[in-house]
């Protein structure tokens, strides 16, 4: 994964060289010079990564360009800060003594890294041949616009189980018993879980049982994470309750109710499950229903299930094997039949499978990213680890996903192993991950795409190879919300990440942070204290919920490299927030900061200005958050300001025009005519690169007649957002009704509108690239007669929402006739719609 890492390092140089070849130019020689020795590194680098397990003298200098290639970085973002800093502050003189030993340090660290890099690429020489074309697997575009269209794989994509779960929906559908324990057993990649969803989202099943908890469970076993799940899905607040007081409030939950629970993925009882299970309602007359999926038998019997309700799911035969890759690798067997040149090799590759479901799918998916070329197609056949596919088990599936994973592009192999610090079994944020790549690095805008774009294809592209799994995504395109990894993947990637040194990592899988650590993902339980002043860590994420303390814990204070610090959702009580504050402003490399959701934080101190390589500044959900400084307008290199969901913010200072790179901004309230220091509707007209944009319109705001046509001059805003909530001023409306949109908007999304028809400008004509459209909470009761468009004009809408619209009286037949393209439509609360195709009073959704 080397050239993953020198192709980051490599295009920033470019980029540096040509953008700010003014700022660096006391290095540009050296600079130059290392630009020349990492494209000459790259030639041999592919066949490297192949030979690394086999030579220890090509592992060595792997990991030592790593090493170098890392500093290489630092030095870069060290000189055009240092430049920056220079020119907007000080505008000194470059032989002032500080500048002076500030470029002799650097000159010298430049010519170090560059004679060691040299060495390092006659080692490599002496063992390698430089690769031809065929090593060469890096076109992400081709990969990404290929012939997948939804990330998600849903009920299509299943084959073969049938039979398994009728079996034992025939086991607990009768009312005879109190309560019916079940376990489905079996290797992983064999399909347990998905037995298991199918089961749990059989219609019969919703009929039957009042509520469905579905438990996750890691093989360390938190007995009290595990009874949070279970309140949360049943609807209870679970702040300030105990272990004691949890269990009664399950029991009370659920009392007189017929239930079902399932518990995925057990590896060990260990006493908890007795507790558990004591303390669930089994009165006669209430039947309900436990599932357990271990790969145990021995596990599912101790937790009570008798033997004759333990199933194991059966290998798939070759028959169905065939019929699941197809449906994957291709979009069925009819498509494979029109290429008869690839079934002999296609059946081969299954056949190596074992009939595992997992193993099929992620050869599949990784064969749907390639060309239909037999010598590709053959190539992959080729280099499957014959030695551990022959053999029955969990080594077929290891051998799969190790294929998987060594033909992926080298940037998503960056963003795969990322993976491997989260949890087993966390259920993980998308925008969370985005933001992390991005903030590291491993992403970068292309063309007219932004960084952020770009992303969420690489996830797009991880979940269709079947490496990555979806939870929830948009209905209308299979947007990913969040996501979560199969065990089996997961350990993969740890035992790679570990290899690669990308995280450090005990033999047993379990995160053990050094000096050397590049990057850490918190729970708490780590000891961190050899995180000094010269820790290389790159990146830190906060766990949700991880207990910190500010002396004991984490010497924050100390750590001087990060790039990626995040504390999303996690409260920080015991962290003294001005402590907190004084030490990130010290991190002047950082570029992604996330304090989403820590309700202690009620201001960012003046000094944040300083913090000039900043990219993305999340604070969404900081309920005390006041105020931003005016010194956030010297963060130029700002691309994602999130501010939404602060409702105490009741402006953004003056000056935000200067933030030139700005692409989303999210949570911009509308200052009232009091707030003189408030940045104005109209000074977003210079933010040229907006793509997203979430605006708050509240009682007080005050918009200026001139200011209406802002929007208009916003020519790449592809995602509008206008939330009005608590607004009741006619005027404020009435201005609205006259606002001038964006001429080439994608998406837009109303909130709390109480205007009694649709703005006169939520029209065809104006919104001529819609294809989202989203209205929620609100007085509407009338569509206004420019919604309809006319004879020779409709909406090219294809996704419609409507929600929380008791008053709005609007017939299918309308819809269907302005808006001839739609293909999904998700209805909620709306009791005054005539003649739709869905449910209008609760969720409803219509696909066409």
């Amino acid at each position: 994964m080397a050239d993953a890492i020198i192709q980051v390092v490599a295009g920033k140089l470019i980029d540096a060289l040509k953008e700010h070849s003014g700022r660096v130019l006391e290095f540009r020689s050296q600079f130059m010079e290392l630009k020349t020795q990492l494209d000459f590194m790259k030639s041999f680098l592919a066949d490297a990564n192949k030979l690394k397990r086999k030579e220890e003298t090509v592992k060595t200098t792997l990991s030592m360009i790593r090493e170098l290639t890392y500093d290489a970085e630092d030095i870069l973002t060290d000189c055009l800060l240092r430049a920056e800093f220079r020119d907007h502050v000080f505008r000194c003189n470059h032989f002032l003594p500080r500048e002076m030993i500030f470029q002799h340090r650097t000159s010298k660290r430049l010519k170090d890294i560059n004679g060691r890099i040299e060495k390092m690429h006659k080692v490599l020489k002496t063992y390698l041949k430089t690769i031809g074309q065929q090593g060469v697997h890096d076109d992400v575009s081709s990969v990404i616009h290929r012939r997948w269209t939804s990330p998600a794989f849903d009920e299509s994509s299943i084959v073969g189980l049938a039979e398994d779960t009728m079996k034992i929906i025939g086991w607990i559908l009768p009312t005879k018993k109190q309560l019916h324990q079940v376990g489905i057993i079996g290797m992983g990649g064999l399909g347990k879980t998905t037995i298991t969803q199918k089961i749990f989202n059989n219609h019969a099943i919703l009929e039957r049982f009042e509520e469905r908890i579905w438990v996750s469970i890691s093989q360390t076993v938190n007995e009290e994470e595990t009874m949070k799940t279970m309140l949360k899905q049943l609807g209870e607040d679970t702040y300030g309750l105990d272990m004691g007081q949890m269990l009664p409030k399950i029991k009370q939950a659920l009392e007189g109710k017929d239930y079902l629970i399932v518990m995925d993925d057990v590896w060990s009882v260990h006493g908890w499950w007795e507790r558990l299970l004591a303390g669930l309602p089994k009165r006669e007359g209430q039947s309900s229903a436990v599932i357990i999926t271990t790969r145990k038998e021995s596990v599912a019997i101790e937790m009570g299930v008798e033997k004759a309700r333990i199933h194991q799911p059966r290998v798939l035969n070759e028959e169905e094997s065939w019929a699941l890759f197809c449906r994957i690798a291709f979009s069925s067997e009819k498509e494979a039949k029109q290429h008869y040149e690839l079934e002999e090799l296609g059946k081969d590759i299954v056949k190596k499978c074992c009939g595992l479901p997992l193993a099929i799918k992620t050869v599949g998916g990784l064969l749907k990213s390639k060309t239909l070329s037999t010598d590709v197609w053959r190539r992959i056949h080729n280099n499957f680890h014959d030695e551990l596919a022959t053999r029955e088990g969990e080594s077929s599936v290891m051998a799969s996903l190790q294929l998987s994973y060594d033909e992926l592009p080298t940037r998503l192999k960056q963003c795969l192993l990322c993976f491997s610090i989260y949890p087993e079994d966390s259920v993980i944020s998308a925008e969370q991950l985005v933001h992390w790549w991005v903030g590291e690095g491993f992403v970068q805008g292309k063309d007219s795409q932004t960084a952020i774009e770009l992303a969420f294809d690489y996830l797009s592209e991880l979940i269709s190879r079947c490496l990555v799994e979806v939870v929830k995504q948009r209905g209308f395109d299979g947007r990913v919300y969040t996501c979560k990894m199969h065990d089996l993947v997961r350990d993969l990637t740890i035992k790679i990440a570990r290899e690669e040194s990308f995280c450090s990592f005990d033999e047993h899988g379990k995160q053990r942070p050094s000096i050397q650590s590049r990057r850490l993902g918190f729970t708490g339980e780590e000891d961190v204290k050899s995180l000094n002043k010269k820790s290389k860590l790159r990146a830190f994420l906060m766990m949700n919920s991880s207990p910190v303390s500010p002396d004991k814990t984490i010497p924050l204070f100390r750590v001087r490299s990060l790039r990626v610090l995040d504390f999303s959702l996690n409260k920080l009580e015991n962290i003294p927030i001005p402590k907190l504050l004084h030490w990130i402003i010290s991190l002047q490399r950082l570029s992604y900061l996330n304090l989403r959701g820590v309700a202690s934080l009620k201001e960012l101190p003046q000094l944040i200005g300083d913090l000039r390589n900043l990219q993305l500044l999340v604070l969404n959900g900081s309920n005390n958050l006041q105020k931003l400084p005016s010194s956030i307008t010297n963060l130029q290199k700002l691309n994602v300001l999130d501010l939404g969901y602060c409702p105490m913010m009741r402006y953004l200072p003056q000056g935000l025009r200067r933030l030139s790179n700005l692409q989303e901004l999210s949570g911009f309230t509308v200052p009232s005519e009091a707030d003189r220091n408030g940045c104005r509707l109209g000074e977003l007209q210079w933010l040229s690169k907006l793509k997203v944009l979430r605006v708050n319109i509240n009682e007080e705001s005050d918009i200026a007649e001139e200011e209406l046509t802002v929007l208009s001059h916003l020519k790449q805003l592809k995602v509008l957002s206008i939330n009005t909530e608590g607004c009741e001023k006619e005027e404020i409306f009435r201005k609205l009704d006259g606002l001038s949109p964006p001429p080439h908007l994608e998406e837009l999304y109303l909130r709390y509108y109480r205007g009694v028809t649709t703005p006169m400008w939520m029209n065809p004509k104006s919104l001529r690239d819609l294809h989202y459209l989203c209205i929620e909470n609100g007085d509407l009761q009338f569509v206004h007669p420019s919604f309809e468009g006319g004879k020779t004009i409709t909406w090219k809408v294809e996704g419609l929402c409507l929600k929380f619209l008791a008053r709005l009286q609007v017939e299918w037949d309308l819809v269907m006739s302005v808006m001839p393209r739609i293909r999904y439509v998700e209805v909620s609360h709306c009791y005054m719609l005539k003649s739709f195709p869905c449910n209008t009073e609760k969720l409803g959704v219509w696909r066409k």
